[in-house]
């Protein structure tokens, strides 16, 4: 049975912590990307397209709109153009999210089958798209196989895939953020162990049946297609929050990554560990990205004051922090994603600090994650469910429109679909297709290092790019109104997001809400 310490975890810390757009001279050859390095675009499957008309979305109805995420001609400036795909749970599981799952060999029949995920993976590389999978084991349904058997049977051989309760088990135990976490066996006597909640029963990963399951799983998928794997609550395996627990996770997600390059040497894997950046650096021992929460909230929330909070000094600190873990790590950037409310909605529906979020996102170090629906200015608020509303493709529905759910905040003719968008210069969908570009034709933005450059002005967030023997030097201005700088050094001005910016001599003029590069 798992055992686990009450010690409270106390890592130290290593440091103190429109497209309208208009460029010049940019260049015309596309940077060449190694397999773990590009731009993500996460899916929540049953909200993207249907391709069957029964209201979810569908494999094949990614598939078909594919061209949509990269057409695979580089030269066309209709596709989004990003490098990957993260798609939320695809297996079986009675909950309408499906992070509680009850056969991890297959797919769920709402969102098609394994010949779909096939036929999806083979479309994909040859887009050279990569497809990586929620992978949950953290814990499974209280309606898998597994879990029935065992919680209606104590002599089971599946009794120790779960953790139950003995004479020394405090059932008024609380989790991490105030959670019970013993409930009561539906099926039999005692209580099981569940950090989620109820339905969501944590598998006992001191038990070498569930490590061997766990890698078995993984292998499947890699040999479907799989590129690799977003793992769910790496934090959670044993209790991360003790120091016990942080040293047992790390070494089962090293057993994992070990396996998983046996048969994939180029899997990626990306982990979700929801801390701070002391507690999330241990993690690069084993995985090759860790989502970076920290820096996403203090872009969010610079944004929202139209005053830089620290974004680049808080990147560079991260980094150095994370390369003494692994000098290969691969920072996971985003916005927000599917456990927390829209970027539009937080930014309060404001189109141009849509797009600065953009900008800075698409310029940072790391590998940028892009939540659907973000790129045409989705909104949403929690309950989950409402931040997970259909795409819109169109106003209206119809064909490819899913409708599992009702949107509450994704309505009418307010402008917020791809076809509303798709032609429309200045808009945001094209700032995305546009920035995601000039990302991918700068080297120094991709694998680049980053060093803040001060400006004395709050209300402009800078940064420079630097590989190998090139260099370029990011201003964004924050606020709702043009900034001038007087620059130190001389270099020339190559693009601009918005109309209005210019540099002359050592003066460089930056329009509101806007992104500017000076090389």
């Amino acid at each position: 049975m798992k055992k686990w310490s009450a010690l409270t975890l106390s890592l130290p810390l290593a440091i103190s912590l429109s497209t309208g757009v208009h460029a010049e001279n940019v260049h015309n050859s596309k940077t060449q990307t190694d397999a773990k390095n590009g731009v993500f675009y996460e899916i929540y499957v049953n909200s993207f397209y249907d391709s069957n008309a029964d209201g979810h979305g569908d494999l094949n109805g990614i598939t078909k709109k594919l061209d949509y995420l990269n057409d695979g001609n580089p030269h066309n400036k209709k596709d989004l153009q990003v490098n990957g795909m993260w798609l939320m749970p695809i297996n079986p599981s009675p909950s309408y999210h499906k992070y509680d799952v009850t056969d991890y060999y297959s797919i769920d029949p709402e969102y098609g089958t394994l010949k779909d995920f096939k036929n999806l993976t083979k479309e994909a590389d040859q887009r050279d798209v990569k497809v990586i999978m929620d992978l949950v084991v953290n814990h499974t349904s209280s309606e898998h196989p597994w879990f029935e058997e065992a919680s209606k049977d104590p002599n089971s051989p599946y009794r120790d895939y779960y953790i139950w309760s003995d004479e020394h088990t405090d059932l008024n135990e609380k989790g991490s953020w105030g959670q019970q976490v013993w409930h009561k066996n539906p099926n039999g006597d005692g209580y099981f162990y569940g950090t989620f909640w109820s339905g969501m029963p944590d598998l006992n990963f001191d038990h070498p049946k569930v490590r061997e399951e766990i890698i078995k799983i993984g292998k499947f998928w890699l040999n479907q297609g799989a590129d690799g794997f977003r793992l769910d609550a790496a934090l959670h395996i044993f209790k991360g929050e003790t120091p016990e627990g942080a040293e047992k996770n790390i070494e089962w997600w090293n057993e994992f990554r070990d396996a998983m390059k046996q048969t994939n040497p180029d899997a990626y894997l990306v982990g979700e560990v929801w801390d701070q950046p002391e507690v999330v650096a241990p993690y690069y021992q084993s995985l090759d990205s860790l989502f970076n929460f920290d820096l996403a909230g203090k872009i969010i929330n610079s944004l929202k004051q139209g005053e830089d909070q620290g974004i680049a000094q808080a990147a560079s600190a991260t980094d150095e922090l994370y390369k003494t873990f692994n000098p290969n790590k691969i920072d996971a950037t985003f916005l927000t994603n599917h456990d927390q409310n829209r970027v539009m909605s937080e930014l309060s529906g404001d189109v141009g600090k849509a797009k600065t979020a953009a900008s800075i996102l698409l310029t940072l170090p790391g590998n940028p994650f892009i939540y659907y629906g973000e790129e045409i200015g989705m909104t949403g608020e929690k309950p989950d469910e409402l931040i997970r509303e259909p795409f819109r493709w169109y106003e209206g529905n119809g064909t490819g429109q899913t409708s599992w759910k009702t949107p509450v905040y994704n309505t009418g003719h307010n402008g917020v679909s791809v076809e509303a968008q798709d032609k429309k210069k200045d808009s945001l969908l094209n700032h995305y297709r546009e920035m995601i570009r000039v990302r991918q034709e700068h080297t120094e933005l991709v694998k680049g290092n980053l060093e803040s450059i001060q400006t004395g002005n709050s209300k402009i967030l800078a940064y420079s790019r630097s590989y190998q023997n090139k260099s370029l030097k990011v201003y964004h201005n924050l606020s709702d109104e043009t900034v001038t700088l007087i620059l130190p050094q001389n270099g020339k001005l190559t693009f601009s997001s918005e109309k209005g910016a210019k540099k002359v001599k050592s003066t460089l003029v930056i329009p509101a809400n806007s992104t500017v590069l000076v090389k």
